[in-house]
């Protein structure tokens, strides 16, 4: 039997080989002058503001070719706040700020804190089914081969990581650098754990493989997630996907959708880009039915 060609090797040395080439190099002025370094391992100069559209490009390149080497083409996304906690911790602020209230009871600013840390409390329990959610999703990915993403961060970004690892599953978590100590939480799966310097092209990355998106209650990182992705199904810049907002009394409460068709703002039909669930295995369902699976 013939033995087939091995493929040939490129006629150019490899980036890595010019690399070692370059650290073989006796130093002298010339070759430790700035002007001399090898431009894509020159850190003061990849930094340079005329090189942002060189970092969004790299930004854009990296997660996706790793994504590719892992073989992941379809992901559930699931947004929500990092400010709920599980059952525990929520406790254990609520009760941290009934103490300083009544360390404190003429302080009016004390009774707020107790009554919004009573909210966290109540709102543990989508905790619980973006876990519970996670868990269902990775339970059957042997079957539809989705995968739970996230941004990474504490709150309902944790459960879900979190779910899916319970399930004995991976996950992927995309964080972000902010100005304040961000850290990916510690259920995301280590080799699909990225970091971004740039909003847009996270949300891209959200967007580029998924089937459906699940936003739990949140702040503005979610809203911004959510009506981004609505605008992109509207506008038919994305295919449409599954939009399920879990939580149907939070979303009624925070947007008044049905104003916005009365104002003119948005038409009928656009109410129907997204539906309001509540709960994980509602939620689980109907992308399940969307899908056939």
């Amino acid at each position: 039997m013939v033995k087939p060609p091995e493929k040939p090797r490129s006629m150019f040395p490899t980036a890595e080989e010019d690399v070692c080439a370059v650290r073989m190099t006796p130093d002298n002025a010339h070759t430790c002058a700035p002007s001399y370094r090898l431009a894509y391992i020159d850190e003061e100069f990849m930094l340079r503001d005329e090189l942002r559209p060189v970092r969004l490009q790299l930004e854009l390149l990296k997660p996706d070719l790793l994504l590719q080497e892992h073989g992941i083409h379809s992901t559930i996304v699931i947004f929500g706040s990092s400010r709920i906690f599980d059952k525990k911790a929520a406790t254990k602020r609520l009760q941290k700020a009934e103490a300083q209230a009544r360390d404190k009871p003429s302080d009016p600013t004390m009774a707020r804190q107790v009554k919004i840390a009573n909210r966290i409390l109540i709102n543990a329990r989508y905790y619980e089914e973006a876990q519970k959610l996670a868990h269902l999703i990775t339970a059957d990915s042997g079957r539809c081969e989705l995968m739970v993403v996230t941004g990474g961060g504490p709150g309902i970004m944790e459960a879900a990581n979190r779910g899916a690892a319970d399930a004995g599953g991976v996950s992927i978590g995309l964080n972000i650098v902010l100005p304040f100590e961000q850290q990916p939480n510690s259920y995301i799966t280590p080799e699909l754990s990225f970091q971004f310097h740039y909003f847009a092209i996270r949300k891209m990355h959200f967007l580029m493989r998924a089937r459906a998106l699940v936003a739990f209650p949140g702040g503005f990182g979610t809203l911004d997630e959510l009506f981004e992705t609505l605008t992109l199904i509207q506008t038919q810049k994305i295919k449409p996907v599954p939009v399920l907002l879990l939580g149907r009394e939070y979303w009624q409460r925070i947007i008044d959708f049905d104003a916005m068709v009365e104002e003119g703002m948005i038409d009928e039909e656009h109410l129907a880009l997204f539906e309001f669930v509540d709960s994980a295995e509602e939620a689980w369902r109907i992308i399940k039915a969307h899908y056939k699976l």
